[in-house]
């Protein structure tokens, strides 16, 4: 059984940009240190179809707008540094942006999606003059379970087959998919000092990205949090709450999914998850002046509702994880805030669930401010809708008798009744991507 502390380390970890191209880049430059960072001839990845959809239009940070897991490919292959992590491209500059658009442009980077896999998945295989090295990544964004160097193994992960992990000791993941909600949640018990710290820091990285997201002296994304903000004042009433709550969150998605050059502290693996999960809870907190360790305690039963979800619904789906596995964790975060009450944060999840569930993940890109904001302001209605009293009587639609099962039921709606999904959205991304490059060549 993990401890408090190491569930936040593993699962709640500062991320630069999108995960999806950061788990590109992260094998890319996994490989190219094992070929001593030689000049690259040639980079070839290839993606399950989850890594591929959520990486080919969402902003690389420090490009000045450029998109895409090929960007962040390229850039791995010039700048990368594998031991930043999430954070692989956090060393970025002009002149290594331009490098890596030669690469692009004289093509030297693909990106391949197999169709066959899909969550967690990255193969890169880098040619330089003298070698041949290939880093795989599996499972999670980090876990790095293979590298070669010219055919010979110079890592592999101890005890995993092709496609799953089976070490004696599981990841936390794993471990949390085998436990009841409220074994997972009772955790919030044990965080000392060191994890408060660890928490909170959390809340002012999404907070400064949320900032940027808001200067309105910057276009960033579509500019969802700005315009939100509109309608919520100057936060201070009540009953613009939620609208402060949407607008900042979305502010923050805004900033994230146009590149800009700020980490956020992520959720289960992703940025977006990250942010969902902890500002709603955080500005809710500052608005009703709860202490720090009240605060701190709130976000991490968020982040135990979040990973708790996500351990069944996997990583990646074609289900959208920001609003309905982050939102579930905001909703349980807020109510137990004001409220102290385990068994009222589990109903304010089953709310949130039936409401939110069938929102699709159609790639990261800027309308995921949108799916963010609406998530965030979701989760702040299904708490203040327990905390008036109201929970849903019995089982119905969704929810099951149990909020394991309610978990269950909306996992199966999205690995079986959504099985076709990623695949139709990236046809029709992959259709257009290519229709561009074909105008784009004919009129150069």
């Amino acid at each position: 059984m993990f401890t408090v502390k190491e569930f936040l380390r593993s699962e709640v970890k500062p991320a630069l940009g999108c995960t999806e191209p950061g788990a590109v880049a992260l094998a890319v430059a996994r490989a190219w240190k094992e070929a001593d960072c030689e000049c690259v001839r040639d980079v070839e990845v290839t993606v399950s179809s989850s890594i591929y959809k959520n990486g080919i239009a969402v902003g690389i940070p420090g490009t000045n707008g450029l998109k895409g897991n090929v960007v962040a490919a390229a850039l791995a292959a010039v700048c990368g540094n594998p031991e930043y992590g999430l954070e692989v491209l956090r060393d970025c500059s002009e002149e290594a942006v331009q490098k890596a658009q030669d690469l692009v442009g004289e093509g030297k980077v693909k990106i391949i999606a197999d169709m066959n896999r899909h969550g967690v998945y990255v193969k890169a295989v880098v040619t330089t003059a003298h070698h041949l090295s290939e880093c795989v990544i599996e499972g999670s964004h980090t876990n790095i379970i293979k590298v070669t160097l010219d055919g010979k193994s110079r890592y592999t992960l101890q005890g995993i087959s092709q496609n799953t992990q089976k070490n004696e000791e599981k990841s936390i993941s794993d471990q949390i998919k085998a436990m009841t909600y409220s074994e997972t949640v009772r955790l919030i018990e044990d965080l000392d000092e060191e994890d408060v710290d660890y928490v909170m820091e959390g809340v002012r990285m999404n907070m400064e990205i949320a900032r940027l997201g808001l200067d309105t002296t910057r276009k960033l994304g579509l500019g969802v949090g700005k315009t939100m903000m509109k309608f919520a004042g100057d936060g201070t009433d009540l009953r613009t709450l939620g609208d402060k709550v949407k607008a900042i969150s979305a502010a923050a998605a805004d900033a994230r999914m146009s590149g800009a050059s700020l980490p956020v502290m992520s959720s289960a693996g992703s940025g977006n998850h990250g942010i969902t999960a902890i500002l709603p809870v955080s500005i809710v907190a500052e608005h009703y002046q709860k202490s720090r360790e009240e605060t701190a305690r709130a976000i991490a039963l968020s982040h135990l509702t979040t990973s708790f979800i996500k351990s069944r619904m996997g990583r990646l789906s074609p289900v959208c994880g920001c609003s309905v596995a982050a939102g579930a964790g905001a909703a349980a975060g807020m109510t137990f805030l004001l409220s102290g009450d385990l068994h009222k944060a589990e109903k304010a999840v089953e709310i949130l669930v039936s409401n939110l569930v069938g929102m699709l993940c159609d790639g990261a890109k800027d309308t995921c401010a949108l799916k963010v904001g609406t998530g965030a302001y979701e989760a702040y209605c299904a708490a203040m809708i327990v905390l008036e009293g109201n929970e849903l009587d019995g089982p119905q639609g969704v929810v099951g008798e149990t909020i394991e099962k309610t978990i269950e039921n909306a996992s199966a709606i999205n690995i079986e009744g959504m099985i076709d999904v990623d695949r139709i959205i990236i046809e029709f991304v992959s259709k257009r991507y290519a229709d561009e490059e074909a105008l784009k060549n004919a009129v150069s």
